[in-house]
C-alpha cells in the first residue's frame, strides 16, 4: 500500500446510481404486525410468540405504502465497493469490500481534487457464505488526512463518498440516543425539540388496569394503578420490562464507561443544558416507569404494560384502548433487580439532583431479588385475551447471574457473589433473553473495587476469551465481520452491535488493536458495509431505511422516518409480512434477506434494545478515537 500526495487521475464521474424500487406484493398491506424485538440471541427467532397481526390502518406516508426501496438487486454480487457510508476517524481501521470483476489494485480518491491519495493491493477474493458473494478487501487504514473520499477499483463501481474526520459519529450517537425521546410514552413532542416529528402525547398510563393474570389479594383483577412514562418498546406502543431491562442497562453502562463523553454532549431534548447528562435524563424517563411496574406489596414485577391487542398504524394519541399490566414473572423481576442495582450506582453520583433515589432503587432491587428467590421459575404465559409481545423466556440462570452481579457490585455483599457462581456462567452475545454476559461486563468494569471474594483474573480472562473468539470469526470472514450463518435472526443488526460492544469490553481490558478493529468492522457493517448496501440507521448514510416498521413514522405525514433508529436487519425466518421470506435473495443468501418496507416487521422494525448498543458503540468509538 502506498500513500500518495501529488498524483492526479483523469476526472471521470463516479457511476453512482439512485435508489431503485421494488413493488411489494399486494397482499402485504393486509398485515401491519408489530413487534417487539423478538431476537432470541441464540441464532433463532421467537417471532411466533412475540408478534401478532393487527388490522391495517390507512397511512398518510404514501411512499411507504406504495413502494419499498431496495439498494441493489436481490441476487448477484454487490453493485459497488462497500464502505462505512458515514465515515471514519483518522485513527480507525478502514476496510472496504470489493466485488469481483475488476482489477487487483485499488486507489482512494480525494473527491475535492480528484487526486489519488492512496493505492494498494486487494486481498485474495473469497466467498462470504451468508451473502453468497465472492469479495475482496481493500485496507486503507493508513488514510488519516481529513477529507471526503471514494475507493476505486477499475472495472467495478466506486464506493459511496465517505469522510475521514474527527468525531465522525458524534451526530449519529446523539441521534441514536434521541430516538428514545421520540419514543417516550405520555409525553408530547414539541416542535422546538422534535422538529417535523412533533406530536401529541399518548398513553398517560395513569389509569392502568391489573389484568387477571397479574391479580393478587392486595391488587385484585381490575385494580387501577398508575405507571406513567417509559419508552414505547418498538414499532408498537407496548412497554415491556424484559426488553426495557437490557436497553436501560446498556445506556447506563455507556454513561458509566464513557462518562466524560456523555457529560459534555447536548442531544437537544427538553432536559438538555442542565447539570445532568442527557443520557441519564433520558434513561430516567424509563427508570421511573420501571419503578411503578413493581408491586410494592411483594416486590414482584409485572411483565408488561400494553393493550390487549396491537394498535394499527396510528399516532400515539389516537391509540386509546384500555391498557393493562400483565403477569408477574421471574424474568421481569430479575431484569428489574439488575437494572435498579446498576442505576443506583449511577444515580448516586447525582444525589443533589435525585435526592434519596439511589437508596430507593437499591431497596427496590433487593425486594425484587427476594421475590425472585421465592418465585424462581415463573415463566410468562400469554393470556388467551392478550396478543401483544410475549418476550417469553423459561431459562433464568442468566437473569439470576446478572442480578446477583449488579447487587454484589452495588452492595459489596459477598453473598451475592457466591450466588452468582461465576465459574458456571459462560458468555454469549447479549440479548433480552440472554443477559448473562452483562454480569461479566459490569464485573469487569468495576474489577478494581470488588471485594476479595471476586476472582478478578477469571473475570478478565472470561471477557478476553469471548472477545478473541469474535476476533477469530472476524478474521475468517470475507467481509471482515464476526457474523456467522446463524446470526441472521430477528434483530440481527442488534446482535451485530452487541458483538461490537463485547469486543469493546475486551479492548478496554487489553488495548488489543485487533479487538478494536473487529468492533469497528461490525459498526461499518451497520453503516453500509453489508450485502444490502443500506446504512441501516435512519437519517444516516447514502441509503438509509425510509420505511421502518414504526407506527409513528408510518402514521405521520413526514416522508422521512424518525431519525436515529437502527432497523432490525436480515432475517429469513418465514413470516407472512412481505419481508425476508418474500425477498428473493435466495435461500442461502441470508445476509441479504432484508426489505425496507413498513409491513416487513420481521426485517425492518425498530426496537429500544437494538438502539441501545448503537448508542454504546458509537459513543465508545468516539471516546476511544480521541473525542475532545
Amino acid at each position: 500500500m502506498k500513500l500518495l500526495t501529488n498524483k492526479t487521475v483523469t476526472n471521470r464521474p463516479s457511476p453512482f446510481t439512485s435508489f431503485s424500487f421494488k413493488t411489494v406484493l399486494t397482499f402485504c398491506s393486509a398485515f401491519v404486525l408489530a413487534a417487539c424485538g423478538s431476537n432470541s440471541g441464540s441464532g433463532t427467532a421467537d417471532e411466533a410468540n412475540n408478534s401478532s397481526p393487527a388490522p391495517t390502518a390507512s397511512s398518510s406516508n404514501q411512499a411507504s405504502s406504495d413502494t419499498a426501496s431496495t439498494s441493489s438487486e436481490a441476487t448477484g454480487e454487490p453493485s459497488r465497493i462497500l464502505v462505512n457510508q458515514v465515515g471514519y476517524a483518522p485513527q480507525a481501521a478502514k476496510v472496504a469490500v470489493v466485488p469481483e470483476g475488476g482489477a487487483a489494485e485499488f486507489v482512494v480518491i480525494d473527491t475535492a481534487t480528484q487526486a489519488t491519495v492512496l493505492q494498494g493491493e486487494l486481498s485474495a477474493f473469497s466467498e462470504w457464505t451468508p451473502a453468497g458473494q465472492v469479495v475482496a478487501q481493500a485496507d486503507f487504514t493508513e488514510l488519516a488526512q481529513p477529507g471526503t473520499y471514494v475507493v476505486r477499483v477499475e472495472g467495478v463501481q466506486d464506493s459511496d463518498p465517505f469522510v475521514v474526520a474527527s468525531q465522525p459519529y458524534q451526530a449519529l450517537n446523539a441521534s441514536a440516543l434521541k430516538a428514545y425521546y421520540y419514543n417516550r410514552a405520555g409525553f408530547a413532542l414539541d416542535a422546538e425539540y422534535a422538529g417535523e416529528w412533533a406530536r401529541d402525547a399518548g398513553h398517560a398510563d395513569t389509569e392502568v388496569l391489573v389484568h387477571a393474570s397479574a391479580a393478587s389479594d392486595q391488587r385484585p383483577e381490575g385494580t387501577v394503578i398508575s405507571a406513567p412514562k417509559g419508552w414505547y418498546d418498538a414499532g408498537d406502543y407496548g412497554k415491556y420490562v424484559v426488553n426495557s431491562g437490557i436497553s436501560t442497562y446498556t445506556l447506563l453502562a455507556a454513561l458509566e464507561h464513557f462518562g466524560d463523553f456523555y457529560t459534555a454532549n447536548d442531544t437537544g431534548i427538553p432536559e438538555s443544558g442542565n447539570s445532568t447528562p442527557d443520557i441519564l435524563e433520558e434513561v430516567m424517563w424509563n427508570l421511573e416507569w420501571m419503578l411503578d411496574m413493581q408491586d410494592p406489596n411483594d416486590g414482584g414485577v409485572y411483565h408488561k404494560l400494553t393493550t390487549k391487542n396491537f394498535s394499527g398504524a396510528v399516532m400515539p394519541s389516537e391509540a386509546t384502548d384500555t391498557r393493562y399490566v400483565v403477569q408477574k414473572t421471574t424474568a421481569a423481576t430479575l431484569n428489574f433487580a439488575a437494572v435498579m442495582a446498576a442505576a443506583s450506582r449511577v444515580v448516586a453520583e447525582y444525589e443533589d439532583v435525585y435526592s434519596g433515589l439511589s437508596d430507593e432503587m437499591l431497596s427496590a432491587a433487593q425486594s425484587a431479588w427476594q421475590w425472585a428467590e421465592a418465585n424462581p421459575d415463573i415463566a410468562y404465559q400469554q393470556p388467551a385475551d392478550v396478543s401483544t409481545g410475549a418476550y417469553d423466556d423459561d431459562t433464568f440462570n442468566d437473569e439470576f447471574a446478572w442480578a446477583a452481579a449488579e447487587l454484589y457490585i452495588s452492595t459489596g455483599n459477598d453473598d451475592y457473589y457466591q450466588t452468582l457462581n461465576l465459574t458456571e456462567q459462560s458468555i454469549s452475545n447479549p440479548a433480552w433473553a440472554h443477559t448473562g454476559a452483562l454480569a461479566w461486563v459490569s464485573l469487569a468494569h468495576h474489577r478494581a473495587n470488588l471485594t476479595e471474594a471476586a476472582d478478578v483474573s477469571l473475570i478478565e480472562s472470561g471477557v478476553q476469551q469471548f472477545a478473541q473468539e469474535l476476533v477469530a470469526d472476524s478474521e475468517a470472514s470475507a467481509y471482515g465481520v464476526a457474523l456467522l450463518h446463524g446470526d441472521f435472526y430477528w434483530g440481527s443488526n442488534g446482535g451485530a452491535l452487541n458483538k461490537a460492544m463485547m469486543l469493546l469490553q475486551g479492548y478496554r481490558l487489553s488495548g488489543d488493536a485487533q479487538q478494536l478493529k473487529a468492533a469497528q468492522a461490525l459498526f461499518d457493517y451497520i453503516l453500509g458495509l453489508n450485502p444490502t448496501e443500506y446504512s441501516y440507521v435512519t437519517g444516516f448514510g447514502e441509503r438509509p431505511p425510509m420505511h421502518i416498521h414504526h407506527r409513528q413514522s408510518e402514521a405521520d405525514s413526514v416522508v422521512e422516518p424518525v431519525p436515529g433508529f437502527v432497523a432490525g436487519g436480515p432475517n429469513t425466518a418465514a413470516h407472512n409480512d412481505c419481508g425476508a421470506d418474500q425477498y428473493p435473495a435466495g435461500e442461502e443468501a441470508i445476509a441479504r434477506a432484508y426489505l425496507d418496507h413498513w409491513c416487513s416487521y420481521s426485517t425492518n422494525e425498530v426496537t429500544i434494545n437494538w438502539n441501545a448498543p448503537l448508542v454504546y458503540v458509537s459513543g465508545a468509538l468516539e471516546s476511544i478515537y480521541g473525542w475532545e
